[in-house]
């Protein structure tokens, strides 16, 4: 593994260009070897620059999560873009999405009669233009409705004028030790019967999406026509301790200095303090996590605390504690939201940085 580069202040951000670069195209041919179209989540890395080698990758179009973030790839020229969430349309927001229709492929979700509607009467003369999926629960028990409730909801959409092409899931529960089989079959199990249904209502079922990176490669082509993952680009510590990826996959880290170092007094950790904290890194830890991140060069430390700008890092007995100065790469638990938390990042191709990326669609959350 590289060093981190001189030029390089901590703490930031720092993308491996030849990682992602691999990662990009193992996601890929994972699609394409299933009979799956690719249309990955970009609310990861809210990227231009990114999503453009994923389409040149092979990905039929992008997921986001919001109307700004719709906006920021449009206007950089992706003409392909699906909206996974259950919108509830103001006017502005109807304007927005009309525009948008304009310009690009667009689609989004609903999982009730009510929004569906909603959104029809906002839109007007607009409505038959966007792709309306009914947002299904496989599980995960977030938004969407049972596979029986598709057809109610299709039909109020379509009698509203909206179009709609299909129906949509997130089996976000394999996001937890031991799940992600399980959340595969589930969503397996309820896209089959939700587009079973719609198809025998009389609607055209052209899309039924779903996946996420733990489920990926094991989402199935027999209901599904196309997979949305979004974390596979970077991997994180959570990827990691799921054993969804290696360390080799890793290709976000956080540099970050040595800037407090303690040898322990038996009262106290043997640790080291670093200056990332919550502000770069996030504060997300799930229950099962171990810490609230992990170092790609010392997988056996421990993130055991953050403040604002501290990391307390707990350090092995069997290993030497860094020295004051010291330079390590953190893995971020939940690398989404890191992302979010910067302009901008560095990009290092062979340990040498290439290129600097703006975070072009950060803050775009309505």
């Amino acid at each position: 593994m590289h060093a981190i580069p001189d030029e390089i202040q901590t703490p930031e951000i720092v993308i491996d260009r030849d990682v992602l670069e691999r990662n990009i195209a193992r996601m890929a041919e994972t699609a394409r070897a299933k009979g799956l179209q690719l249309r990955p989540h970009a609310k990861t890395h809210k990227i231009p620059e990114i999503a453009a080698l994923q389409l040149a990758a092979g990905a039929v179009g992008l997921t986001v999560a919001t109307i700004g973030e719709a906006e920021v790839f449009v206007e950089r020229g992706v003409d392909d873009i699906f909206i996974a969430y259950p919108l509830w349309l103001g006017a502005r927001q109807a304007e927005r999405l009309a525009g948008l229709s304009t310009r690009a492929r667009i689609a989004v979700g609903t999982d009730s009669v009510e929004a569906a509607e909603n959104m029809a009467r906002h839109l007007g003369s607009a409505a038959g233009g966007i792709e309306v999926l009914v947002e299904i629960d496989s599980g995960h028990h977030r938004s969407g409705v049972g596979p029986g409730r598709a057809v109610e909801i299709a039909r109020a959409a379509a009698a509203a004028g909206l179009r709609v092409t299909g129906v949509f899931t997130f089996p976000g529960h394999g996001y937890a030790p031991g799940m992600p089989v399980e959340a595969a079959e589930q969503e397996e199990r309820a896209l089959r019967e939700a587009a079973k249904l719609l198809a025998e209502a009389g609607f055209e079922v052209s899309r039924a999406s779903g996946g996420s990176t733990p489920t990926a490669a094991l989402t199935g082509a027999t209901a599904a026509t196309e997979m949305r993952p979004g974390v596979y680009v970077f991997g994180d510590a959570q990827q990691f301790e799921l054993e969804r990826c290696a360390l080799g996959d890793i290709a976000l880290t956080i540099a970050a200095t040595v800037v407090s170092r303690h040898e322990g007094d038996g009262a106290t950790p043997r640790r080291v303090v670093l200056d990332a904290g919550s502000k770069i890194i996030g504060g997300d830890r799930p229950a099962w996590a171990t810490g609230f991140g992990r170092l790609i060069d010392h997988p056996e430390a421990r993130i055991t605390a953050l403040s604002e700008h501290h990391a307390t890092v707990v350090w092995p007995d069997d290993s030497e504690l860094p020295a004051l100065g010291t330079r390590l790469r953190v893995i971020p638990n939940h690398v989404c939201v890191a992302v979010n938390l910067v302009d901008s990042l560095a990009v290092v191709s062979e340990g040498k940085v290439v290129d600097r990326w703006d975070v072009a669609a950060r803050g775009k959350n309505n």
